[in-house]
């Protein structure tokens, strides 16, 4: 049983690492989709959860809420940013869903 526990364990561990990173390359690539100049800021969002759909699944997709807007840079630029949070699924589908996420993807605007 401590096998079992311990190998349970670390393909949680694993799944939540792959996860993250899908997400936060997801987070990434909404806010360069976003940070083109012919469109609109507030579709990196959808984008990202496009991405994570595609590259995970559909369930981790509805597991997120993601926003995504412009902010004002020090240099006087414009960035695009999308930010995401939401929970990785349990291998136990009776823990439901208990690590926390949030990322954080950023671009700077074009034309800004």
């Amino acid at each position: 049983m401590l096998i079992v526990a311990l190998l349970m364990a670390v393909l949680q561990v694993a799944v939540y690492v792959h996860v993250r990173n899908v997400v936060t390359a997801s987070a990434q690539d909404g806010a360069r989709y976003a940070a083109n100049a012919d469109v609109d800021s507030a579709t990196g969002a959808d984008r990202t959860l496009q991405v994570v759909a595609r590259a995970t699944s559909a369930q981790t997709a509805k597991g997120l809420t993601c926003s995504s807007g412009e902010q004002p840079d020090p240099s006087g630029s414009t960035v695009v940013v999308v930010r995401c949070s939401g929970s990785v699924p349990s291998l136990l589908a009776a823990l439901g869903n208990l690590l926390p996420l949030e990322v954080t993807g950023r671009a700077l605007k074009e034309g800004s």
